[in-house]
């Protein structure tokens, strides 16, 4: 059995804010277009997996709707 203690968990969020007060600095040139294109990368995800959560929405409004389909109604 791991007797070692578990790392304690990282808070939302707490990571982009650490990330956010780093010292560019420190960075090669070739290191921050490294760096642009992984945050571009982790963008693409971000958008990729807010418009699957629009999609979700928007069937589950679709399926609970309960507007008639009657104009005069």
């Amino acid at each position: 059995m791991n007797d070692e203690p578990a790392e304690p968990r990282t808070g939302r969020g707490q990571i982009l804010l650490a990330l956010g007060r780093e010292d560019l600095e420190l960075y090669s040139a070739e290191e921050l277009s490294e760096r642009i294109a992984a945050l571009r990368a982790e963008i693409s995800r971000i958008e990729a997996q807010m418009a699957k959560k629009a999609n979700v929405r928007s069937s589950a409004d679709a399926l609970f709707s309960f507007k008639s389909d009657d104009p005069s109604a």
